[in-house]
């Protein structure tokens, strides 16, 4: 069994024009000095140039320099805004164009065609920096068809996991290349969001080996989906971990869906690490059990707690979860001496 890394963070909820989270130097020394360990690095141009970075292994050396100085190690790069940009259904064009620079908005397949090369330099640019999973979303064709009303005409599931895969196949050859797995976060909004719409996916890309999982229970939490069966299916497939805490309160006006409330009202709604209903004990122990060799990576979306707090406070939480593996059983004390001889006897043979 192999220990969980950690703890780390991901960067992206604590960036702002403030000082100290408005540089990557700032950021990682902030970060050590409430006891992380790691960072996950969002690919947004303050922090990184990704285009530079998939082509100078020294640019990757200077990024490298700036979070080793502060006693840290990244975790992955993160491309979740560029891999939502990958497929983006007609629907939702307006509103995730900001996700994208200037020069691309208003067109859908510039927008798409940048995506791609975005999640393609990060291929490189994580073999540079000597990294083994990555952080995205896979995008959504068919997400405005999740609910089956209207009646979905036939072949159209198919056919969008079929163009998926199409966007994705070119990605996933490239962290083929070098030696790195895509995990995607199965999350609300994107085509890949339960394990059933990922099994789609490995379908249509013929099981490719760097089509893996960003596990984050939290979003399980909020589907009703047992958070903890999931990882004794799909543990082959879980290269990354984000620990985030949520909760499902019961309600008589709304479900799973939320009635279009906001995040406090919503029944399910993401909480501070320990003040949900996540049972992280029996996450890590699982994780542990089936050998994950990744990080635990704080990503930190509380509805009610100030940031600062949950990333203090989420520190101290994940290493008091992180476990120590055995290397012995614990009736070591009462093994006997192995003998075919006595083997035979006691089975009557």
């Amino acid at each position: 069994m192999n220990k969980i890394k950690g703890p780390a963070i991901f960067l992206a909820q604590f960036m702002s024009d403030e000082s100290p989270f408005n540089d990557l130097s700032s950021l990682c020394h902030w970060a050590a000095s409430l006891g992380y360990k790691g960072i996950q690095l969002p690919t947004d141009p303050k922090l990184i140039d990704l285009a530079k970075a998939a082509q100078s292994q020294e640019y990757c050396d200077e990024i490298t320099a700036i979070v080793n100085k502060a006693g840290l190690q990244i975790s992955e790069l993160s491309t979740h805004l560029q891999g939502q940009l990958v497929a983006v259904n007609p629907a939702y064009d307006q509103m995730f164009d900001g996700f994208a620079p200037e020069h691309v908005r208003n067109n859908p397949d510039a927008r798409t065609d940048w995506a791609i090369e975005q999640l393609k330099f990060a291929a490189k640019a994580s073999s540079r920096l000597g990294l083994k999973a990555h952080a995205t979303f896979s995008g959504a064709l068919l997400w405005h068809t999740f609910y089956p009303w209207p009646q979905r005409p036939p072949g159209l599931v198919e056919l969008g996991f079929a163009e998926l895969a199409k966007r994705w196949l070119p990605i996933l050859d490239a962290f083929e290349l070098a030696e790195v797995d895509v995990c995607f976060e199965l999350h609300p909004g994107e085509d890949l969001h339960d394990g059933a719409s990922f099994e789609r996916f490995l379908e249509a890309v013929d099981n490719h080996p760097r089509a893996n999982i960003l596990y984050d229970p939290s979003h399980f939490v909020l589907q009703q989906l047992d958070y903890l069966a999931f990882i004794d299916i799909y543990h082959h497939r879980i290269k990354a971990f984000h620990v985030k805490d949520a909760e499902f309160n019961a309600s008589g006006r709304s479900g799973v869906y939320g009635g279009y409330q906001s995040w406090q009202d919503r029944p399910g709604r993401f909480r501070s690490l320990g003040d949900g209903q996540i049972n992280f004990n029996a996450i890590f122990s699982k994780l542990t059990q089936y050998g994950y060799q990744g990080w635990a990576v704080l990503e930190w979306e509380c509805c009610i707690k100030h940031p600062e707090d949950g990333a203090k406070e989420g520190a101290v939480f994940i290493n008091k979860h992180l476990i120590n593996p055995t290397d012995k059983a614990f009736d070591d004390f009462a093994a006997v001496t192995s003998d075919n001889t006595i083997n035979k006897q006691l089975l009557g043979l």
